[in-house]
């Protein structure tokens, strides 16, 4: 057993991360983004001489947590700091290198809960009209953005499942995608006919981007696995051009798919599973996005609104 606070935090912070991503099996964004929260702790407690694990206490995780929110940075931010916070806390006294958990009344502050944006039906329908448009040509890059974006919307991918899929993931005869989501989690998502005929469409035309062995799906320009930035910039490209404020990247279709999922009687349990998302609550967001729509709705065709 170890002797309390004979750890320098850096290094400790160091032992954490490998600790997420080798035993917890978080995502690399995750790891990503507690590193550089946790990075910037380090910092901070330098400034204020603390460099040893034992050193740390309530009242430094807090003003870190302050000098944050008075630097402008959003709640979500924050409220990510905190949970990375507590989460090292909690580890350093599960790991007996610290006699306390100081961070564990540590709150975060409440986020800004803005709903998603959400494409209407015949936002997503001009969308693939345009798309299919372009690939009747003929055009790999053009039959490969079709399905890359047929399947984000069917199946309520992540950027980072998409890119993900290899050629045996998918299922064409039970229109199914095999995908890795958050925490490693595999689990099966289902797509429809428009999408099985963009893949089919775009499979043959694949070998054409092909220049050394690889069992990826989705290949760029060079032959290599698409990238998530590639298709964050296509998403983008299209997005930017149809009406609305929020974000346009590759979760705007997520979201949609989600809310058209609900919107169209689909129950809540069946979503979560499909999202992948460990948390009804977190499911739960597109019920509300789903009630504004039909608010909305209302007041355009209710004639007593």
């Amino acid at each position: 057993m170890r002797n309390y606070g004979e750890m320098q935090l850096e290094r400790a912070v160091q032992d954490f991360v490998v600790y997420l991503s080798a035993e917890r099996g978080f995502s690399a964004h995750t790891v990503r983004s507690y590193t550089s929260d946790l990075r910037d702790l380090v910092e901070f407690a330098a400034t204020r001489g603390v460099e040893q694990t034992d050193q740390l206490d309530l009242e430094l995780f807090r003003d870190w947590l302050w000098r944050g929110s008075t630097s402008g940075l959003a709640k979500s931010t924050l409220a990510r700091r905190s949970a990375a916070s507590r989460s090292l806390s909690g580890w350093l006294r599960r790991s007996d290198i610290t006699p306390t958990d100081p961070a564990v009344r540590l709150r975060a502050p409440k986020s800004d809960h803005h709903l998603p944006r959400v494409l209407t039906r015949a936002q997503v329908d001009a969308v693939f009209a345009d798309l299919s448009a372009l690939a009747s040509t003929g055009d790999v890059a053009a039959a490969r953005d079709l399905a890359v974006v047929e399947l984000l919307y069917a199946s309520a991918l992540r950027v980072s499942e998409l890119v993900g899929l290899d050629l045996d993931d998918i299922d064409s005869g039970r229109l199914t995608a095999r995908v890795i989501g958050k925490g490693s989690k595999e689990r099966v998502v289902p797509f429809g006919i428009p999408a099985q005929r963009a893949l089919q469409q775009y499979l043959p035309l694949r070998e054409t981007l092909i220049t050394r062995p690889t069992a990826a799906l989705f290949l760029g320009a060079r032959g290599g696995r698409l990238g998530t930035r590639a298709v964050y910039e296509l998403v983008a490209s299209i997005l930017e051009t149809i009406p609305g404020s929020g974000p346009s990247g590759p979760h705007t279709l997520r979201h949609t798919a989600a809310t058209h999922l609900l919107d169209g009687g689909a129950d809540l349990r069946s979503v979560q599973e499909m999202l992948g998302h460990a948390s009804l609550g977190t499911t739960q967001l597109y019920t509300h996005v789903s009630a504004e729509r039909l608010k909305e709705s209302y007041k355009m065709a209710h004639p007593r609104a």
